[in-house]
């Protein structure tokens, strides 16, 4: 048995010895003729291409395979990259565009604040909304105007519609500005077009209360609200609002200022009327005849009229 091995290996040894000749002496021959430069040996290298290259397309199946896989992954990848890139993109824009919707609306309220059509007798400081209370019983902002600007207390603010409070205290950069939702805010009022005269009061919603209506049946809702310079808080025809009925039945104002949105603000200058103290004096005649004056007589001594 053993003997059969070793002749076994014997038979082996020369075959593979040959065959490793075999392929040196073709790979030899093949570096050869692919580097020999000749017009018969490139006729042949076609020739021999031409030959075994179309029957050997089924070898390079799995290569081509793997090359298309890679290709695809490559691919896959700055498909993934521009993917990544134009979220981030998309992102930017999203950013720069409620930039832009923000400088449109801050350019629109600016427009409203140039053409508000007011008494031409009333100047008017306009002032950048610093700071809000923060408290919920006390809805004021800051101004960045003040004494140095010659603010005045009770001034009344005006966004770029309508009434948003009045001046409640002055510093010497910057004011204090009680909207007109305020609990202490009450504000003389006209409802028109029925001339009703009511008194706007602060209740710390959004939508202040219409108190001393005179004759409620004569408004409705959607009706003007203006000012109506009563008392001599503020000058007549300010624009407040519309009037409104809340949820819980009462009569309401739906304010044309933003009060969410405050940035500028319009101070007017407004001069107080003047007080009569004494209402005599309308009444002073323009005219006061004058009486004839009696003669004088003399009294004589013994107390007789000479």
């Amino acid at each position: 048995m053993a003997r059969d091995r070793h002749q076994s290996e014997d038979f082996v040894s020369p075959v593979r010895r040959l065959l490793v000749g075999l392929l040196v002496l073709f790979m030899l021959a093949t570096f050869l003729i692919w580097r020999i430069d000749n017009p018969r040996v490139e006729r042949f290298r076609m020739m021999v291409i031409d030959a075994v290259v179309p029957n050997f397309d089924w070898a390079m199946a799995p290569v081509t395979g793997i090359a298309n896989l890679l290709s695809d992954f490559q691919s896959y990848q700055r498909l993934a990259q521009q993917n990544s890139d134009l979220r981030r993109e998309l992102q930017d824009m999203k950013s720069w565009r409620e930039a832009a919707i923000q400088l449109d609306q801050e350019n629109a309220r600016l427009r409203d604040l140039i053409n508000v059509q007011l008494d031409p007798q009333l100047t008017r400081i306009t002032g950048v909304v610093m700071a809000d209370s923060g408290s919920p019983f006390r809805q004021s902002v800051l101004l960045n105007v003040g004494a140095r600007d010659g603010i005045l207390d009770g001034w009344p603010a005006m966004d770029g519609i309508g009434l948003v409070g009045r001046i409640s205290g002055v510093g010497e950069e910057t004011s204090r500005v009680i909207l007109v939702t305020d609990t202490s805010s009450q504000i003389p009022v006209t409802i028109q077009p029925s001339g009703q005269r009511a008194i706007l009061s602060g209740d710390n919603t959004i939508n202040p209360l219409l108190q001393f209506i005179e004759d409620p049946d004569l408004v409705k809702p959607g009706d003007r609200i203006v000012t109506s310079g009563d008392g001599g808080v503020f000058p007549a025809d300010l624009l407040v609002g519309q009037l409104a009925r809340g949820t819980d039945g009462r009569q309401r104002a739906r304010l044309s200022a933003d009060l969410e949105r405050l940035e500028f603000l319009r101070v007017l200058r407004s001069q107080p009327n003047v007080r009569i103290e004494e209402a005599g004096t309308l009444l002073a005649p323009t005219f006061q005849p004058q009486l004839p004056e009696e003669p004088e007589t003399e009294t004589s001594e013994d107390g007789t009229n000479g």
